[in-house]
């Protein structure tokens, strides 16, 4: 062996996908760019208007829903996962995204894939009014199978002192309204996985065929979050990911408050119940390891929550009230 290309990485090869994702990445830049594309870093300026901005940050994957996109050759959803992902986590502290960057690794470039994938990620940034600033394609031949790839993100937000939302301001009493998922967004698929085959993913189910239900991507709801935290008094944000509601409800509340959450008020989409039928799963896990229908929750008084549902429903989110803020050190799923 006696050059890079000979080891499994084509350099000219991935110098012509870089060029070939150029417009598609500098169409989510902004005047608060700075930089240049394929330079070795991109700036921002933080916008007008802050007084005492605070900057955050957040980063995710994925994860194993990728597996599935893989074995169906299916790869235009995956961004808007990455991206909902780590833009609504920012959204949970009231912060608004300012800059991406994502980091594929493959076993072999693929540009068809390839280019889809970042394009579904410039997309999903554009729908978040976030600027995609760049990334990084790691070829890993030797490491990974040259089918398989992994792709993660990371994003930078802001956020006015003042308007970060103070678990302290919860009270008991308030109530948690959920903004509706019409699907798994990118959570609990190692389990999926473990209860379907890849001949299962191609078998008809719920007016399509299995996989391409499980693949559908995430909503992102930052921008409809940021807009009624900006507009009405929100005393707490949640991103409903790992974990469920009864592991992601209790980061926004402070010690000695829980919430009592009451399925009857929504219908779960149907994927959850076949999912639920087919491994034989108990509620419990059900809530614990999925979404089940609630992808993002507010906690506000109930003189403010028909406001709420109102204006998240002119972003064209359903909204519903799912719980009320109780004492207690434990969540409670169930009437």
């Amino acid at each position: 062996m006696s050059s890079y290309s000979e080891a499994g990485v084509d350099i000219a090869a991935a110098d012509r996908f870089t060029e070939s994702i150029a417009g598609k990445v500098t169409a989510t830049w902004g005047e608060n760019v700075v930089g240049r594309f394929g330079g070795f870093a991109a700036g921002l300026t933080i916008p007008p208007g802050y007084q005492d901005p605070v900057l955050m940050m957040t980063t995710d994957g994925v994860g194993t829903k990728a597996e599935i996109a893989r074995s169906l050759g299916r790869f235009d959803g995956l961004g808007w996962d990455l991206v909902a992902m780590c833009v609504d986590d920012l959204a949970a502290s009231a912060a608004r995204p300012l800059g991406f960057t994502d980091y594929l690794a493959v076993g072999a470039l693929d540009p068809v894939r390839d280019k889809a994938l970042v394009s579904s990620v410039a997309d999903a940034c554009t729908a978040a009014g976030c600027a995609l600033l760049g990334g990084e394609t790691a070829v890993h031949p030797g490491v990974m199978e040259p089918t398989q790839f992994d792709l993660a993100g990371a994003a930078l937000g802001v956020v006015e002192r003042t308007a970060m939302v103070d678990p302290d301001r919860v009270s008991a009493g308030d109530e948690i309204v959920g903004i509706v998922s019409p699907n798994l967004r990118s959570n609990g698929f190692s389990l999926v996985r473990s209860l379907f085959s890849e001949t299962d993913y191609q078998r008809p189910a719920l007016g399509s065929s299995l996989g391409e239900v499980l693949l559908e991507p995430s909503v992102v709801y930052s921008p409809a979050v940021l807009d009624t935290a900006a507009r009405l008094p929100i005393s707490g944000l949640v991103h409903v990911t790992g974990g469920g509601l009864p592991g992601n409800v209790p980061r926004a509340l402070p010690d000695g408050l829980t919430a009592h959450l009451d399925p009857t008020r929504w219908a779960p989409a149907p994927i959850f119940g076949l999912i639920q039928d087919q491994g034989r799963l108990a509620q419990e896990d059900m809530f614990h390891t999925f979404n089940m229908g609630i992808g993002f929750a507010l906690v506000t008084g109930p003189a403010t929550t028909e406001a709420v549902i109102n204006l998240l429903a002119g972003h064209g989110h359903e909204a519903i009230v799912i719980g009320t803020v109780i004492a207690g050190n434990e969540v409670v799923v169930g009437v």
